[in-house]
């Protein structure tokens, strides 16, 4: 790759795209185009296409997104619906519309059937049912690869999607009703440190399993499929390797200090059973995550107190 190439990170403010942002400049490239929601609204067809004839860019990284865990898709579903819908639509339209020779969408590993034999390889999408509590922002996702897919083939772009397993890492969001598990695990251990409490509450039974990729090994492995001549194709991005809630509540307490005991709410939901990626085609390839989960959370517990005076203490208060 050029490192004078345009590259637009859609979503730069996002832990995704920070991440990407960090990983691109420290590879050396110099060329970095961002733009704030105030001045690119991407759900704006119009304001998009502008844009993109405007700015002549050679590589989109989008992944802008409407986010969130268990509560919020299931409490907002027109929300992730509408709203990841229309930046896919308009971003991947207006790329291929105006010659970007190189994209590559951010999906999620939801976008895979709930009762998935596991570990998930890429080409079990769409044979059975979805996990009903993320239907919403799912669908939208599997609407984007798909028009990657659909473009590629019509009009001959390069347009790749990667598919990342739960993520995590700085710039997360620590709001206790939008977040996912591992940064709400994080904020509520620290807070029922500082009140000394002797428990800690974590959603669920604690069985379901989950894979954690630090966003970081993510931005690698996105940068490395930019540089790779791969043109097409859906990528599984993970660790290879899960754990289950009560495992991860365990180390996430361990490393902030909480000494307390778990206590699970099993009245609340927990999701997929299992969620664990088959990532050997992508090894196959030549990339592999190497970020360790427990040093991971320690860093991301760091960037956490770095922001906590910052996030409402309504909790701690309580």
């Amino acid at each position: 790759m050029d490192k004078n190439a345009r590259i637009f990170v859609a979503g730069h403010r996002g832990m995704v795209g920070s991440a990407l942002v960090r990983r691109l400049a420290s590879a050396g490239y110099r060329n970095i185009v961002t733009r704030t929601r105030a001045h690119l609204d991407l759900t704006d067809q119009g304001g998009v296409n502008l844009f993109f004839e405007e700015e002549q860019i050679d590589v989109v990284f989008l992944a802008a997104a409407r986010v969130g865990g268990i509560y919020a898709n299931s409490t907002m579903p027109a929300s992730f619906i509408y709203e990841n819908l229309a930046i896919e639509t308009n971003v991947i339209h207006a790329a291929s519309r105006w010659n970007v020779p190189k994209l590559i969408f951010f999906g999620s590993s939801c976008i895979y059937p709930k009762a998935c034999p596991q570990p998930i390889k890429e080409e079990y999408l769409l044979t059975s049912a979805l996990e009903p509590t993320n239907e919403a922002y799912a669908i939208a996702k599997i609407a984007g690869l798909k028009m990657c897919e659909a473009y590629n083939q019509q009009y001959g772009t390069k347009f790749v999607s990667l598919m990342p397993t739960n993520l995590y890492g700085p710039n997360d969001n620590y709001d206790l009703q939008s977040s996912h598990v591992l940064p709400a695990l994080i904020r509520k251990a620290h807070e029922a440190k500082l009140r000394g409490d002797g428990a800690l509450e974590v959603w669920g039974s604690g069985t379901p399993c989950r894979e954690f990729l630090h966003v970081d090994d993510l931005a690698d492995a996105a940068t490395f499929m930019m540089e790779s001549d791969i043109a097409e194709g859906v990528f599984n991005v993970g660790v290879g390797r899960d754990s289950t809630i009560r495992e991860l509540a365990q180390t996430v307490c361990r490393v902030v200090g909480f000494e307390g005991e778990l206590a699970f709410d099993a009245s609340k939901p927990d999701g997929t059973p299992r969620k664990l990626l088959d990532v050997s085609k992508l090894e196959r390839m030549g990339w592999k995550a190497s970020i360790i989960l427990e040093d991971g959370i320690a860093a991301t517990y760091a960037d956490f107190l770095a922001r906590y005076e910052g996030l409402s203490q309504t909790a701690v208060a309580a």
